[in-house]
């Protein structure tokens, strides 16, 4: 009985650190639409889009971390690591395509980033 309790608890508390790395994740990908636009109007926001990259490029391992220990441990469904590495994936295709200044792909992928984050949270 107390092992069940322990093991509800606990995935009660992993399904929570999912949700809170992917509305951070969906946060970052927000933030970083609003720093482009700064990159294109101010001086300084090409170090805040730059910065921003590197704090969403983190929030989407730390959302492969809390799908893979919400998996392993508690026994959950495999989707959601699928999805958090799909995603990294993702990410690092964004970032690889932002250093290399293409914006025809670089904008887009990032609105898609943005729905599928969006989809993510809501399906949580």
């Amino acid at each position: 009985m107390a092992t069940q309790v322990t093991a509800t608890a606990n995935a009660r508390r992993t399904s929570s650190f999912l949700r809170i790395t992917i509305a951070l994740q969906t946060l970052t990908i927000f933030l970083q639409a609003i720093s482009a636009g700064l990159l294109l109007t101010s001086p300084y926001g090409e170090t805040l889009h730059s910065v921003g990259a590197r704090v969403m490029y983190g929030a989407t391992m730390l959302y492969v971390l809390a799908a893979v220990l919400a998996w392993k441990p508690g026994g959950g469904a495999l989707r959601p690591v699928w999805h958090a590495t799909g995603f990294l994936a993702l990410a690092s295709a964004q970032v690889v395509l932002g250093i290399a200044h293409v914006p025809t792909v670089h904008l887009p992928l990032g609105v898609l980033m943005f729905g599928l984050s969006v989809l993510a949270l809501a399906r949580r």
